[in-house]
């Protein structure tokens, strides 16, 4: 008879001593074989022992930041399927087992909850439209298979967590996830689930346009390291047609007299030619390269065991 898999929940917490109390027991009531990890991030309240003392195992990690606190735990902890949550209590402890039982059904490597909220005022209309326009562009550019990319609640698997380049240090891991799913064509599902309002005590650490202007960083970062060619290319498209437009008066004029009076705009139109072809051609090299990693990255996930039975 096969085991049953490990199951690890990983709380990346900090300042949460209101929420994670709540958080840790929902889980251990949710799925009462998984072992519940705090990893406590340079709080300054009693988040570690609150946290202790409701039957979680708690770590710490120094570096601040959300993405440094998930490189930490998908290192260290060793399980067959992970769930991971915010420690913030808005999220709802009883979808554990149905986002568990999906991922083992479909033998998939992620399953993200998508938020549906519950009560006015759960979901800011500012993090939603910028979940919106951050997701729409992430869905253009790598693939129609997600509509909630800034969740903080999904379950993956040992072999997506172990093969995971987790390279961003702060709320820009939830993009990361979806674009490395999305890169290597991983099968990923969703599952709708109750989002609430923080416990009252509890603030929330995501600043709406910093940390979405962070994000739309790494969405431009991803898209030039993960499609170099049609990123490069489009520049070039852009400064061949900025050439153009610059050099169309001056060969007017030239046609008609015979004569380049604008030369300034003349060597400034080849100019942007040159650095079109050369944009151009920075996308073929780097495409090359990245088909490279990718097929690099597909290696170790697949070296990697799946999901058991």
């Amino acid at each position: 008879m096969t085991p049953p898999p490990r199951i690890a929940v990983l709380v990346p917490c900090r300042d949460e001593e209101a929420a994670v109390s709540g958080v840790v027991a929902g889980f251990r009531a949710a799925l009462p074989e998984a072992t519940v990890y705090v990893y406590d991030n340079c709080s300054t309240d009693g988040t570690v022992a609150v946290a202790e003392a409701a039957g979680a195992v708690v770590r710490q990690e120094p570096i601040p930041g959300k993405g440094n606190v998930v490189r930490r735990m998908f290192a260290d902890v060793e399980a067959e399927i992970y769930v991971l949550v915010d420690g913030d209590g808005t999220y709802d402890a009883g979808a554990a087992r149905d986002m568990v039982e999906l991922l083992r059904r479909e033998r998939l490597d992620m399953v993200t909850a998508v938020r549906v909220d519950q009560v006015q005022g759960a979901y800011r209309p500012g993090h939603r439209l910028g979940n919106l326009v951050l997701t729409g562009m992430v869905r253009w550019v790598f693939g129609n298979r997600i509509t909630d990319m800034l969740s903080g609640y999904r379950v993956f698997s040992r072999r997506f967590v172990k093969s995971f380049p987790a390279l961003s240090e702060g709320f820009e891991t939830e993009t990361e996830f979806t674009v490395h799913a999305l890169e290597l064509r991983l099968p990923v599902g969703e599952l709708p689930t109750p989002y609430a309002e923080r416990p009252a005590g509890s603030a929330s650490k995501l600043r709406t346009y910093r940390d979405g202007v962070r994000i739309l960083r790494t969405i431009v970062a991803l898209m030039r390291r993960e499609k170099p060619l049609p990123f490069f290319g489009a520049l070039a498209g852009l400064l061949l047609a900025v050439a153009t437009l610059l050099v169309l008066p001056v060969l007017s004029t030239y046609l008609a007299t015979g004569l380049v009076p604008r030369l300034p705009t003349f060597l400034a139109a080849v100019a942007l030619v040159v650095l079109s072809f050369l944009s151009l051609a920075s996308g073929l090299i780097l495409d090359t390269v990245t088909r490279g990693r990718r097929e690099a990255k597909r290696m170790a996930y697949l070296a990697l065991p799946g999901l058991p039975g």
